[in-house]
């Protein structure tokens, strides 16, 4: 059952926190969401997925990004889920470290214990939290995803993984190569095992090049990104996409970081993007 737990109305619309218990997580789980001004049950509305990076949680997109005039205009509604299961039980960084457990879920399915027990944070994107949304709120099946960092990451893998289910991916700064870099590998090690070919199922680089994505991709990068040559990868996924029919839209930007800075100055050529492939809007 839906607890709404907070709601502001910011250009027309309205922005609500609701919390619910997950099945698919066994904890109590938290999301928000933007209904733009003209959702309602006789014109219900497209939806685009928000997936956030390490440490962040549903609000950092809401409070930070300034997406809500454009989704307003474009007539979509954005669902930001938690980037991790949470509460008590929920098992977490031995070492404390920001990079795993809480706030760190990498948009998998984990096959390890203690992890097994609650992050399946997969499941929880692309199959219980759609239903619940579509269940409850005034909106259509048709999908997008979209996401930073570890969230560009599960954007991107979700996206190619299911592709019937959305129209359109895009990202901001994604971990693009897991298997390759320290967050990625430590993070994949406890939640999945050593078995290194479990990995590749949660890595875009080596997803696409496997085969070829039929969803539209566009991915926006800083070039002043502290963790561009260490953890984020991009060339590797640019390469691979070389050799693949890949509708894959790549756009590097002197002078911008890591930081929401950067998601706020191009978010809505995003929503733009998403748009064009959600509603047919050009403009």
């Amino acid at each position: 059952m839906l607890e709404q737990i907070s709601q502001s109305k910011v250009f027309g619309g309205w922005h609500k926190q609701y919390t619910h218990p997950s099945d698919v997580l066994n904890c109590t789980m938290r999301f928000a969401i933007y209904l733009p001004p003209d959702a309602s049950d006789s014109h219900p509305v497209p939806v685009l997925y928000w997936l956030s990076g390490l440490t962040c949680s549903d609000e950092n997109f809401m409070q930070k990004a300034g997406a809500f005039q454009k989704a307003a205009a474009l007539g979509i509604a954005i669902v930001a889920p938690d980037t991790s299961p949470r509460g008590e039980g929920v098992p977490d960084d031995p070492q404390g470290e920001y990079d795993l457990g809480l706030g760190a879920g990498f948009y998998l399915n984990a096959t390890q214990s203690p992890w097994n027990q609650h992050y399946h944070m997969y499941d929880y994107v692309v199959n219980e939290l759609p239903s619940i949304i579509e269940k409850n709120f005034p909106v259509t099946s048709e999908r997008s995803i979209s996401g930073h960092s570890m969230g560009g990451h599960g954007a991107l893998t979700i996206g190619i993984k299911n592709p019937e289910h959305y129209r359109a991916i895009s990202a901001f700064s994604p971990i693009c190569h897991p298997v390759a870099c320290p967050w990625g590998q430590k993070a994949l090690r406890a939640y999945l095992g050593d078995d290194q070919a479990q990995w590749q199922a949660y890595d875009t680089t080596e997803l696409l090049r496997e085969k070829a994505c039929p969803v539209p991709i566009l991915i926006d990068q800083g070039e002043m990104d502290p963790f561009l040559e260490e953890q984020l990868k991009p060339w590797d996924l640019l390469e691979v996409a070389d050799h693949q029919q890949c509708e894959l839209t790549y756009q590097s930007h002197p002078g911008y970081d890591h930081s929401y800075y950067f998601i706020q100055s191009f978010i809505e050529s995003h929503l733009q993007f998403h748009a064009q492939h959600l509603l047919g809007q050009r403009s």
